[in-house]
């Protein structure tokens, strides 16, 4: 157990819908031998986890602390959206003793770590042409769930608005993925972007397909993905094929709404697991593909975050400019 001087760190926590990881952070440098991992299922909430933390810590006096959320949050109040958390400003400090609070959405936290993380964790896909230094970026997480977030840089320092694009309709562009949305929509009422372009998503996909051939079966991401790795299931194959087909298609629209010229960073577990396959399984031409704006599209690059520790970092940066 290591004694920290009182006062002089910051807590930083990112609070996905399975894990919460919780860190100490010297200014804008997280301290990587305090970076420790909570399964979310063995605690009631978040209070209870950064209490465990603190005492791990040797009962750490924490001068700030900011924590990233996997949910939407309003007025200094975040609830989770695939886990039964809710958690505001108040109960933060309580659990912490901090005296600057913040909470994020853990997509406002990855806009806020661009520009801190290390350039060989950052994987490109898509190149793109020189921007200014205030041209707007997007972020777009794809994990346990899904959702984007726009960055600004402004006269009075960055901004980063959250969304919840996750619960937007899935976008239809061929017969098979409006049968893929009527599966979809059989089961769980509204075929969201979420339903296919997550974790859970990508299992989704499976079973569509399995239906579709007429051999119902049902694999978890994790075996998908490595089936595909090695080439052992066609159809594993065919859905890692759909999934990022449509995660081209959703990316592309994201960026007409949100223009950035600065660049589009792909986040998350999800987003990492796909990353060897997008050049080659189509998110190029899927992310182009809108008709006369084809060509115009170039102006935007595609790249993903490999670094597992932005969303704690994009919480100490934030904390910093408080």
């Amino acid at each position: 157990m290591t004694a920290h001087q009182k006062n002089s760190l910051s807590l930083v926590a990112d609070i996905g819908g399975t894990n919460t990881r919780v860190a100490l952070a010297d200014g804008m440098t997280l301290l990587p031998e305090s970076v420790r991992r909570y399964r979310n299922a063995d605690y009631p909430g978040l209070e209870t986890v950064l209490k465990a933390y603190i005492a791990e810590e040797g009962g750490v006096d924490c001068a700030g602390a900011c924590v990233a959320v996997a949910g939407p949050v309003r007025d200094g109040v975040a609830t989770m959206t695939n886990l039964d958390w809710t958690m505001d400003k108040e109960t933060l400090a309580r659990a912490t003793g901090a005296e600057k609070v913040a909470i994020l959405n853990d997509l406002q936290a990855q806009g806020h770590a661009l520009g801190n993380i290390p350039t060989e964790n950052l994987r490109e896909v898509i190149a793109g042409p020189e921007a200014g230094a205030h041209a707007a970026r997007l972020v777009i997480g794809v994990g346990t769930g899904f959702n984007a977030a726009p960055v600004y840089e402004t006269a009075a320092g960055r901004l980063v608005t959250p969304s919840e694009s996750g619960h937007a309709n899935l976008p239809i562009r061929t017969e098979a993925e409006l049968r893929l949305c009527k599966f979809v929509e059989t089961a769980h009422g509204f075929p969201a972007v979420e339903d296919v372009l997550s974790g859970r998503g990508l299992e989704r996909v499976y079973s569509w397909l399995g239906a579709e051939a007429g051999d119902r079966k049902e694999r978890s991401a994790a075996e998908i993905m490595s089936a595909v790795k090695d080439s052992s299931d066609p159809r594993a194959t065919e859905a890692v094929k759909t999934f990022i087909r449509i995660l081209g298609t959703v990316t592309g629209n994201l960026a007409l709404i949100q223009l950035p010229f600065g660049g589009i960073f792909l986040a998350g577990g999800v987003a990492r697991a796909m990353a060897p396959y997008l050049k080659d399984f189509g998110f190029d031409d899927a992310f182009r593909d809108k008709g006369r704006f084809a060509g115009f599209m170039q102006n935007f690059g595609v790249s993903v975050i490999e670094d597992d520790y932005a969303a704690l970092t994009g919480c100490a940066s934030h904390l910093k400019a408080l």
